[in-house]
């Protein structure tokens, strides 16, 4: 008996050599992730005449700030729009995570009369939208949300693709004994999504989550359409408008009175590389605290049918 259970533990054991071997793999594979990241923080460090002489090199032959110290020359303006950003980010990752997260929940449960046509009215904004004119109108002239920081929230606060993908996994990963569970100790709708459903919703909700948190994160554009006061660009609107200054000084040089020989030392590829460290570093903190809520999701027991 005893042999019989240490053949079946070694059975669904790796060997040595092949633990090494996949260990190894994924570590090329998690190198090959992180590396680009890597090479263009070293990018962003590099002296801009080094790098036209010598290329793209891991250890470049001269070490510059200069790139840095172009980008803060806005001083107080570029951590004004990190405020900002951080603001519509987390504000909207909240609201928008409650609109999804309800919407979802409703249209995934068979005992809702109207789930068709909700689930229609969502999967329909997919293939078809008013414009962007007619978004504009509705939102400068009738909600009046030009330059304020919901122009950058609630255009992007419902996204019917991510309610799709969460009603597909309250579908499939919260058991209706547990609805009926609730429904039998007397709780209502809310509190049993509150306390019952969420709770083992957390892998999908956290996925919501982040997709929305990088959405806001990431967007220029609501920024270019509704925001003119320049207190409340958020950060990649921002860069981008450095990116665009600078480019337009270069390409205007000839006419220009300043000195050739400082127009030709603008930090040009590793100004590009400090905005995109600027840009991409502080949402990197992101996973490891959404990856938490994974492995908490991952490891809440379920009904056993």
């Amino acid at each position: 008996m005893s042999l019989r259970k240490n053949t079946t533990r070694d059975f669904h054991q790796l060997s040595t050599p092949w633990n090494t071997i996949f260990n190894l793999i994924a570590g090329i594979f998690a190198f090959l992730c992180v590396f680009p990241f890597v090479f263009v923080v070293i990018i962003s460090f590099t002296d801009e005449k080094a790098l036209a002489t010598d290329g793209y090199r891991l250890l470049p032959s001269k070490w510059s700030l200069e790139a840095y110290r172009y980008v803060f020359q806005t001083g107080d303006t570029l951590l004004r729009s990190y405020g900002v950003t951080i603001l519509v980010t987390v504000v909207g990752t909240i609201v928008s995570l409650l609109f999804i997260a309800l919407y979802a929940y409703a249209i995934s449960r068979k005992n809702f009369k109207y789930r068709n046509f909700f689930a229609f009215f969502a999967f329909f904004t997919m293939l078809f939208n008013g414009g962007l004119v007619p978004t504009y109108i509705v939102v400068t002239q009738f909600l009046h949300l030009k330059d304020t920081v919901w122009a950058l929230i609630l255009p992007m606060a419902v996204n019917a693709f991510y309610i799709m993908i969460l009603r597909t996994f309250y579908s499939t990963s919260v058991p209706d004994a547990i609805i009926e569970s609730g429904k039998i100790d007397g709780a209502g709708e809310f509190r049993t999504f509150l306390r019952l459903v969420l709770p083992l919703s957390l892998p999908g909700l956290a996925t919501i989550a982040l997709f929305s948190t990088l959405g806001y994160w990431n967007d220029w554009f609501n920024a270019l359409l509704y925001i003119d006061d320049p207190n409340l660009v958020p950060l990649q609107s921002m860069l981008m408008r450095i990116e665009t200054s600078m480019q337009f000084i270069l390409q205007n040089s000839q006419n220009s009175s300043l000195n050739l020989e400082a127009l030709r030392s603008l930090p040009q590829d590793t100004s590009r590389m400090a905005m995109v460290v600027l840009a991409t570093g502080p949402i990197v903190f992101a996973y490891p605290f959404f990856q938490r809520y994974f492995i908490q999701g991952l490891t809440i027991g379920a009904v056993k049918e």
